[in-house]
């Protein structure tokens, strides 16, 4: 026993020294350090450690989790990439990351900044108005002309998409007379859209709107009238065309007068759709259906003859534009004196004055009225 501990090394002191080499503790407590300081670092990558600074980051449509990781530490919001994707693993939210221009912070934790990922990004957008009264192809030209789709594609899609999710659109009756399905429904309003958006979302859009705007109590009403929503719309549409002012109500009047049974004028007669070929009519058959048929002779008979008012009892195959609120309304309220009164004509003069006759004879002494005006 005396002999071991002879052997073992003593200080000058006295005292027993170690038999640890001073170079070994020197190289633990560095790597020990240096854990401590990756662990301090993948804590503040993992949880943020905010410098303040802003950085803008653009995401690509269908670019995947390894690529936005690593643009993310590119631009020095993040440190460790590979962490990053596991912490999309883990909360399962890598299928939520948008596409778009991000404003982000250095140094922001994942939390952060997949919440903002996972936003509509800062995308260009470009803002439209659509007046009320216009068609369904102008609806279209000015989506192609805002540089969004063409105005095929729109239309393609307007008519022939799947909208099934809206009350309107089931309700639409097939008829092979109809000119366009999609017809009256297109909502006029000023509405702001992604530029690189799908043609479905845009066109769903309007749809939306219009699904919104007509309440189950218009569609009661229309009940209460003996009309479909769908009449009521094409009704509209002549109402925002002959009027689309104050006179809503009264024309309304008149037509609801025209359209009742045992009518004697039982056909609208409107030159907002009829058989005259002038551009400055803006006839609906003129303009719009036999432009897109390539002229008015190649218009097909069973079209032409379900638009003209003039031949055509009772109302058309469908909306001859997009009506506003305030002629939806009219259609289902029409103006309770005029319709009583039993007024069948009206004409304006060159001034916008409306001229209202309940006889055919007092509908020729306004006209030749209404034209006398200067």
């Amino acid at each position: 026993m005396k002999e071991e501990q002879a052997k073992r090394p003593y200080r000058a002191n006295g005292k027993k020294t170690s038999s640890k080499h001073p170079l070994l503790l020197g190289v633990a407590g560095i790597i020990l350090v240096a854990i401590v300081a990756l662990g301090v670092s993948v804590w503040q990558d993992w949880n943020g450690h905010p410098t303040g600074q802003q950085v803008t980051v653009t995401v690509e449509q269908g670019e995947g989790t390894s690529t936005i990781a690593n643009r993310l530490k590119e631009e020095g919001v993040i440190r460790y990439p590979q962490l990053f994707r596991l912490y999309l693993r883990q909360t399962g939210q890598a299928a939520s990351l948008q596409y778009g221009t991000f404003e982000l912070e250095k140094g922001q934790g994942y939390a952060q900044i997949v919440s903002q990922l996972s936003q509509f990004a800062k995308r260009e957008t470009v803002q439209i108005t659509f007046p009320e009264g216009i068609t369904a192809q102008r609806f279209a030209q000015l989506m192609e002309e805002n540089g969004l789709c063409t105005a095929e594609e729109f239309l393609q899609v307007a008519n022939e998409g799947d909208f099934s999710q809206y009350t309107f659109w089931n309700a639409i009756v097939p008829d092979e007379n109809r000119f366009m399905k999609c017809e009256g429904y297109l909502f006029p309003d000023t509405y702001e859209f992604f530029v690189d958006d799908e043609v479905y979302n845009y066109v769903d859009t309007f749809y939306a709107q219009f699904e919104a705007n007509v309440t189950p109590e218009m569609h009661q009403r229309a009940a209460e009238l003996g009309m479909t929503m769908e009449e009521i719309v094409t009704l509209a549409s002549f109402i925002q065309e002959e009027a689309g002012n104050a006179e809503d109500e009264k024309v309304s009047a008149v037509f609801h007068n025209r359209l009742a049974e045992g009518s004697p004028y039982p056909r609208l007669e409107s030159n907002a759709s009829s058989y005259v070929q002038n551009p400055l009519d803006n006839n609906y058959v003129y303009n719009w259906i036999a432009p897109y048929y390539g002229g008015w002779d190649n218009i097909p008979q069973n079209v032409y003859d379900a638009y003209n008012t003039y031949t055509l009892n009772g109302l058309p195959a469908g909306p001859i534009s997009n009506p506003g609120m305030e002629a939806i309304e009219a259609a289902l309220y029409p103006d309770e004196e005029y319709l009583e009164s039993g007024y069948y004509f009206f004409v304006t003069d060159k001034n916008g004055v409306y001229y209202y006759a309940r006889t055919l004879e007092e509908h020729y002494a306004n006209v030749d009225y209404a034209y006398s005006v200067t």
